[in-house]
């Protein structure tokens, strides 16, 4: 489903490019998105130990816990994933003459 190791590769081909605004603009999206991913993993890993008990969770708790459920794995690979992305675009941006 991710393509970071792809988009790395175009980007230093020269077939991925990108304006520098566009560039700026996407990167600032992939990074709030890193950081909330950020914050789901810290929320399961507090679930996980026991810091969160089942009947006291707030709801962002809960969500993550039902997404992780939902889909194991996809967070963390995520995270693994999204900066390669990130680099990919920097890689792509074409800077004005």
């Amino acid at each position: 489903m991710y393509a970071g190791d792809l988009f790395l590769a175009l980007a230093d081909q020269g077939r991925l490019v990108l304006d520098a605004d566009e560039a700026e603009e996407i990167i600032a999206g992939l990074e709030r998105t890193l950081e909330a991913l950020a914050a789901r993993v810290r929320l399961l890993d507090a679930w996980r130990s026991g810091l969160a008990d089942a009947y006291g969770m707030p709801q962002p708790v809960i969500d993550a816990v039902f997404a992780e459920q939902l889909a194991p794995g996809r967070t963390d690979e995520a995270i693994r994933e999204l900066p390669k992305y990130v680099e990919a675009l920097r890689r792509a941006t074409r800077r004005p003459a």
